[in-house]
């Protein structure tokens, strides 16, 4: 099997089995838009473990096919290109990463799969050192905004594995004032989980950004919290908005 006879292959079976109301149904989730085909989660899946049986279908196979996948825009291809990934983590080396790195310019433009490219996919290659932290940390400077959501999203799984928790909490400074409202949200994500394991070090660090950092990150990072603990982390200045 070629990576376009497995492309196309996925692309027939989306179009067979489109449904425009499951597109209505998923659309009010995606502010930014919503191309997709509209198929059934069981039949998603149902594919995906038919093409898993092919004994053809192996890691550099799905990395040629993510390629004519993810240019498509339509949110099921994208989805089988992460979802087949998926199941070769075992195999992910220092290429994988490179060839994984170049999807954000080429296909990953929602929130759902840039979370699950960093719970999933990124994560992986951090918490079996495949690649230092510092390599996904530099994704804070670039422009694609998902990609830099996917910094602190893909350290969670981190938080788990280290009682540093500083130095995790540097690699986002550059994001505490990120303007990109979903950026916002999973730096916000990062600390609220943060903050279960570590409530010290992470309202320390709460503290040092309260009067600088936006304002969702603050919303999501103190969910968690009583109003009482929340109180302490309002901004003095409250003229600023984000």
């Amino acid at each position: 099997m070629t990576p376009r006879t497995l492309s196309n292959n996925i692309r027939r079976f989306c179009i067979v089995n489109a449904s425009p109301a499951v597109v209505k149904k998923y659309s009010r989730f995606f502010k930014e838009g919503y191309d997709a085909y509209g198929l059934t989660k069981e039949k998603f899946e149902c594919k995906a473990a038919m093409l898993l049986r092919e004994e053809v279908v192996d890691l550099p196979l799905v990395l040629h096919a993510a390629q004519l996948l993810l240019k498509s825009g339509k949110y099921e291809e994208t989805s089988f290109a992460i979802h087949l990934l998926k199941n070769f983590t075992d195999r992910f080396t220092r290429s994988t990463f490179s060839a994984v790195e170049q999807w954000f310019a080429r296909g990953i433009i929602n929130w759902a799969h840039a979370d699950i490219m960093a719970i999933d996919i990124i994560s992986y290659f951090l918490v079996n050192r495949i690649v230092p932290l510092e390599e996904v940390a530099a994704w804070t400077a670039v422009e694609r905004k998902y990609q830099r959501r996917c910094v602190p999203v893909s350290m969670i799984k981190m938080l788990g594995a280290t009682s540093d928790f500083n130095s995790l909490f540097q690699h986002i400074e550059p994001l505490m004032e990120d303007k990109d409202r979903e950026v916002q949200q999973g730096v916000g994500w990062f600390l609220r989980e943060a903050w279960k394991l570590r409530r010290r070090d992470t309202e320390k660090f709460l503290l040092k950004w309260k009067d600088r950092g936006a304002r969702l990150i603050y919303q999501y990072a103190t969910e968690k919290m009583t109003a009482a603990e929340r109180k302490k982390f309002r901004r003095e200045n409250t003229t600023r908005t984000h």
